[in-house]
């Protein structure tokens, strides 16, 4: 008997060392089978080689006409259709198995988008990528030696011609409201060919060379500027609006949550309610400070929303000089970075490479601020916090609404979110992730969805000791993040005007005009992805209080925050069993 069941047990353990053989050599597999996917990709698209870090291309820009793009969708259909039958689902570990589903989720979204939607003839934004970001990348985010960054630059910019030229046989027609984002963007690029790239390069004995490949493509940018100009009144007239079905389908993909369109629009106007309740709760109290001995407004609805909006407008009158926006953003970081040490946040990466630095002009005309990470197949480069001043054009009502939105309270909250511990903190992390797939197919949910999350996380935790004015600055940041979803819903599933959308951010949210006006341009122009940071915020939240009341007093705000971060960016449905999973591990060790 004795020697039966030691039988037992060996057969027993060699069963589960083969089945450990076939599932790490399932999930090598896959990572062989991605490689051999991406490495074609970056053969017919080079840019989006550099831009994820893989500089053998870096010389290169894409052919972007009809035929060449349709070898683009054809390379998606034909991974797709090998994936099932060339990989083993059932013989992949677990992590593996959600590799392989952020993979075939990828190709399936992609594969929709081609075929659903018609940037390179209905968006000339989509051209500026390849005539300044793809230059503008090599000289700021490669390790490379700049030498070779230079040459490569260089050998690009010869390219552009050809860009040009193709932008003026795809584009047909364009909605307004992109049109004139590419006018001022295509300015921005000519002037960044002037003199910025000079600027940014700095001292070289590549010069002389530098310079003639400037002058030689200037005149094919002031050639586009024209064709762009007589677009605005020839073309300017596509259609922006998915519609309900184009809308829902697109989201599905986008959320990769198995949230509908209309659940997380439900989702959103019952998170505007309560955090309606929590502004005037501040505001309340903060009213004496600024109106002492005027009588609080009537508590009724439009009472409410007038205390709401006066105390705003008046705490928002607390702003730096325009010329020190990028700098007062900079007097922001330290704090921050040393709150979040000293109350165990969670652990930041070392060294620090993240700089603010001003917006270039070409990237701006949708939003203040940016966050450029460092690529996931360069991670040593340098993050940029980018930070746009206000233009020179805007007269001066303008720039005042402009720096009241973003004034000295509302700037902590944007450096939380863009930097630390949010969007650069959280990229770090995923570009330490041992999975190619999760490095490379990142969810912009889990990604925006963080960013929000540690907004008002950092506040509950003591940062700012308590300020009323900067919890209502965070309370009034998150409301866009909610009226974001709400937008986005109603302005392509809905015939909202235009008017109805500014009355909901000006009146309903307590946005600026200039901010408003801005949010309704980018509703039209970037459908699906405003709901990202609500439906991201809204998992990472729950998610955080779920695993907070399992583990009771066992729970570490940090070691949480680095066991979700630890993932990778995946898509959240996959995060709740890989964080449980993460956290048993280390109560183990």
């Amino acid at each position: 008997m004795r020697g039966f069941l030691l039988c037992t047990v060996i057969c027993s353990l060699l069963t589960g060392f083969c089945r450990a053989d076939e599932a790490g050599s399932a999930d090598k597999k896959l990572e062989a089978f991605f490689r051999e996917w991406l490495e074609e990709n970056f053969r017919l698209r080079p840019y989006e080689a550099t831009m994820l870090g893989d500089h053998r291309f870096d010389h290169l820009l894409d052919d972007v006409s009809a035929e060449a793009r349709q070898e683009w969708l054809q390379h998606d259909r034909d991974t797709l259709r090998r994936l099932p039958r060339e990989i083993p689902l059932d013989q992949l570990t677990a992590a593996g198995r959600v590799d392989f589903e952020i993979l075939r989720d990828d190709l399936n979204r992609s594969i929709w988008l081609a075929e659903n939607t018609r940037p390179f003839e209905e968006d000339p934004r989509t051209y500026g990528r390849y005539i300044t970001d793809s230059v503008y990348s090599l000289l700021v985010q490669s390790t490379l030696p700049q030498e070779e960054n230079i040459r490569n630059a260089i050998a690009r910019m010869q390219q552009i011609p050809r860009i040009v030229r193709t932008a003026r046989e795809n584009l047909r027609e364009s909605p307004p409201t992109i049109l004139e984002t590419a006018i001022l963007q295509n300015e921005g690029a000519i002037r960044f060919y002037e003199q910025s790239i000079f600027d940014l390069v700095g001292e070289t004995e590549q010069l002389a060379e530098l310079r003639a490949a400037t002058t030689a493509i200037l005149p094919a940018l002031q050639e586009h500027q024209a064709f762009l100009l007589d677009s605005r009144r020839l073309r300017a007239n596509g259609e922006w609006r998915l519609g309900p079905a184009r809308f829902s389908e697109k989201l599905q993909l986008v959320l990769n949550a198995g949230v509908s369109a209309r659940e997380l629009l439900d989702d959103a106007l019952q998170e505007f309610d309560r955090v309606q309740d929590e502004l005037y709760l501040v505001s309340r109290q903060l009213w004496s400070s600024y109106y002492s001995g005027r009588p609080l407004p009537p508590d009724d609805a439009a009472g409410r929303r007038e205390t709401i909006s006066l105390v705003i407008a008046a705490v928002s009158k607390e702003h730096g000089k325009p010329e020190d926006l990028v700098d007062d953003a900079r007097a922001t970081v330290g704090r921050i970075k040393e709150f979040i040490t000293r109350q165990d946040i969670l652990t930041l990466p070392d060294p620090d490479r993240c700089q603010v630095i001003e917006m270039p002009e070409f990237r701006r005309g949708n939003s203040l601020a940016y966050l450029d990470s460092a690529l996931p197949l360069d991670p040593e480069g340098i993050s940029s916090y980018a930070v746009s001043p206000p233009p020179a054009a805007w007269g001066e009502e303008r720039v005042r609404s402009f720096l009241e939105e973003y004034n000295r309270h509302m700037l902590q909250v944007l450096t939380i979110h863009e930097a630390w511990p949010g969007h650069y903190v959280q990229l770090e992390y995923s570009n330490r992730s041992p999975s190619l797939i999760r490095r490379v197919l990142q969810s912009g949910v889990f990604i925006e969805g963080w960013a929000v999350y540690t907004e008002q996380m950092m506040l509950d935790q003591g940062y700012g000791e308590g300020s009323l004015q900067l919890r209502l600055n965070q309370l009034k940041f998150y409301l866009r993040a909610v009226v974001n979803a709400i937008l986005d819903y109603r302005m392509h599933c809905t015939q909202m005007t235009d008017e109805e959308a500014m009355e909901l951010l000006t009146v309903q949210a307590y946005q600026s005009l200039g901010e408003a006006q801005l949010k309704v341009i980018r509703a039209k122009q970037s459908s699906t992805q405003l709901s990202t940071y609500f439906a991201g915020r809204m998992a990472h939240y729950r998610l955080r209080m779920q695993v907070q009341r399992e583990l009771g007093d066992q729970f570490s705000l940090g070691r949480f925050h680095e066991a979700v971060l630890n993932q990778g960016s995946v898509p959240m449905k996959y995060l709740p069993d890989l964080v449980r999973t993460a956290l048993k591990l280390e109560a183990a060790r």
